[in-house]
């Protein structure tokens, strides 16, 4: 099933592109959905898990990257999805996590993660070196990013062959957009320029040749650049392709590649339709799931707290508000202002902040309780219609659907966009 990210540039060559989303998330009812989704179209899921989530160390999820597939796993065989029709792909996998150490320990902890990635049976491995660790340049150059690359790809190859598994598949590139979002308000975004991207094939390609890794490079899909899309905090920059004609013409120079977008959460269906058209056929999205899971838990949480006795007024809502403020960690430093608007980021950004608590016993005690407080309780359709409006009354069963529902429906615009492999 792997083999299908190759076939992504021989269709763009052939003038039949087609795109596969990456659902980046470890949310048990966003990844329900997706496999639902592959489940009911009959097409494969790719998933990913990102260095900070899932990792030897466990991650802010808790779970190794073994930990996490045969979670996965349990849930596909719930749903009735083929372990064949899935993709696992590790994303960002460097020394992000640890970068606030040395170098060359955090380089060492990111050696270790790949190892796990791939020994745990991920096939498609985005080596990101692009971030500079204690003592360096935020934003390190293309000939640093592409050795340590290269010595990651080393890692992962020794390994793949080690267990007799299938040699990974991988993503390169420099110009890697933050994970999860920017942390400031965006106005336009350049894309990537060109010859920009052309060097950091050709400085990749030259380094894997020097390191032997010639057979690795065969196997590199994509690269990661900037097409152009980002979201911050309260607003989204939509793709315009008419800033990125040089940049995709760059593919007819290199046929072996694509381009890998990252960020393309909160896109519209047409913007999404045209990266995928225009060479950007690796659409991923994360945040822009747990939002609209965020969005309609909001939503059912108001429902419930006007037609269920005792339930109180948005318990969830107020669970979630005091855990951010007691655990601060994983939002303060993305979001700014003032209170009110520092509360309004918590529960509402764009970035999704919000969705590294979903987790934690607080929260899923809250999250349950909601669940319980409405199962078995047909929800009025002027009550559905004032709260969740984008939800026909036919989609509305128990409240566990009306949440995958909600993430299904951003999924369809993706499914729309990348429509069906030749």
């Amino acid at each position: 099933m792997d083999r299908i990210l190759t076939r992504l540039a021989t269709a763009r060559r052939e003038g039949t592109p087609f795109g596969i989303t990456s659902v980046c998330s470890a949310h048990p009812l966003v990844l329900r959905a997706a496999i639902r989704r592959a489940v009911r179209d009959g097409g494969p899921v790719l998933i990913e898990a990102t260095c900070n989530q899932v990792n030897h160390l466990g991650g802010y999820t808790g779970m190794t990257p073994e930990a996490f597939i045969h979670f996965v796993e349990g849930l596909a065989a719930e749903e009735g999805l083929d372990r064949s029709q899935m993709i696992f792909g590790g994303d960002h996998l460097g020394p992000n996590p640890w970068r606030k150490e040395k170098p060359e320990a955090a380089l060492g902890k990111a050696e270790a993660m790949v190892e796990a990635y791939v020994r745990a049976g991920f096939g498609k491995i985005h080596l990101d070196a692009s971030m500079g660790c204690a003592g360096e340049p935020a934003a390190l150059d293309d000939l640093t990013i592409a050795k340590r690359a290269a010595r990651l790809a080393q890692v992962s190859e020794r390994t793949a062959r080690a267990i007799g598994g299938p040699l990974p598949f991988y993503i390169l590139g420099t110009e890697v957009p933050v994970p999860g979002g920017a942390d400031h308000a965006l106005e336009e975004l350049r894309p990537t320029a060109a010859d920009a991207a052309r060097s950091t094939i050709a400085i990749h390609r030259e380094i894997f040749s020097q390191a032997e890794l010639e057979d690795a490079f065969s196997r590199v899909v994509a690269f990661v650049v900037q097409p152009g899309v980002e979201f911050g905090s309260e607003n989204v920059v939509g793709y315009r392709p008419e800033l990125a004609t040089e940049l995709t013409a760059l593919l007819d120079e290199e046929p072996q590649f694509v381009f890998e977008a990252h960020s393309t959460d909160y896109q519209t269906r047409d913007a999404l339709a045209r990266l995928v058209q225009n060479g950007f056929p690796i659409l991923k999205v994360g945040p822009g799931l747990t939002f609209a899971l965020r969005e309609a838990a909001y939503a059912l949480d108001m429902i419930a707290s006007e037609m269920v006795a005792g339930y109180g007024h948005r318990p969830l809502a107020a669970a979630m508000e005091a855990l951010m403020l007691s655990a601060p960690g994983d939002w303060q430093a993305h979001y700014h202002g003032d209170e009110p608007g520092l509360r309004l980021q918590r529960h509402y950004s764009y970035s999704d902040r919000i969705r590294y608590y979903w987790n934690r016993p607080e929260a899923e005690n809250a999250f349950e309780r909601l669940l319980g407080a409405l199962r078995g309780k047909p929800i009025p359709e002027t009550l559905l219609h004032q709260y969740l409006p984008q939800l026909s009354a036919a989609e509305a069963g128990d409240p566990e659907t009306i949440l995958i529902t909600a993430v299904d429906h951003v999924l369809a615009d993706y499914q729309s966009a990348c429509g069906t492999a030749p």
